[in-house]
């Protein structure tokens, strides 16, 4: 389980494609990872298989790389990292589980002052899940919806986070990893499986 608190970006040193997995080794700062942590890699979690000083390996299964832009990545790239969240720790931001739902095209990214406006564009299917003015993880950072005008969410970035992350090098048409708010996936598919006649979920069980 992750935040959305990036600590640090991440620059990708090599790629090992194989027919059934692909390696990833990234240049990391963290001193205390260990092989068999999970690291979240722009949103994604990713187990430590190796360590080699600052260089951390990391396997991406075939799933992995077709739900994610780690498939688009090349050596020199740069990625969000974060280590899973520790029982105790503050939850600055909200919880992600590392699962990424989608890719989602950057439609636009420009200056509002201090801040910038990132608007992406998601499947319209994917659209129940975000609310304005909830969270989402965009490439594993935790961000807060603006507004929702069509299939576009907009959303502003404070210069912190444009800073401190690779939101930096985005730039139009590029893909992003998106995972939805988990609280408000599982209340609509409870919601979605009392489908009686629009009762209530109590009406569903006990009757009228």
């Amino acid at each position: 389980m992750f935040t959305g608190l990036v600590e640090a970006v991440g620059e990708v040193l090599d790629i090992r494609a194989g027919p059934q997995n692909t390696t990833l080794w990234i240049k990391t700062p963290f001193e205390d990872v260990n092989v068999g942590d999970s690291v979240a890699v722009n949103g994604a979690c990713l187990t430590a298989v190796e360590i080699k000083g600052p260089a951390v390996a990391f396997d991406v299964s075939q799933e992995t790389l077709k739900r994610t832009n780690l498939k688009d990545l090349k050596r020199g790239s740069f990625v969000n990292l974060e280590r899973a969240l520790k029982v105790g720790d503050r939850l600055g931001g909200h919880l992600i589980t590392g699962h990424v739902d989608f890719t989602a095209t950057v439609e636009s990214f420009s200056d509002r002052g201090l801040h910038r406006e990132l608007v992406i564009k998601i499947p319209e299917d994917h659209l129940k899940f975000v609310v304005e003015k909830g969270s989402i993880a965009v490439d594993g950072i935790s961000l807060t919806v603006n507004y929702i005008r069509s299939s576009k969410v907009y959303i502003n970035v404070i210069p912190h986070t444009y800073e401190n992350t690779n939101l930096r090098y985005r730039k139009v048409g590029d893909k992003v990893n998106v995972e939805t708010d988990i609280i408000g996936k599982y209340v609509i598919r409870y919601m979605e499986s009392f489908n009686f006649k629009r009762e209530s979920p109590l009406e569903a069980m006990f009757g009228q």
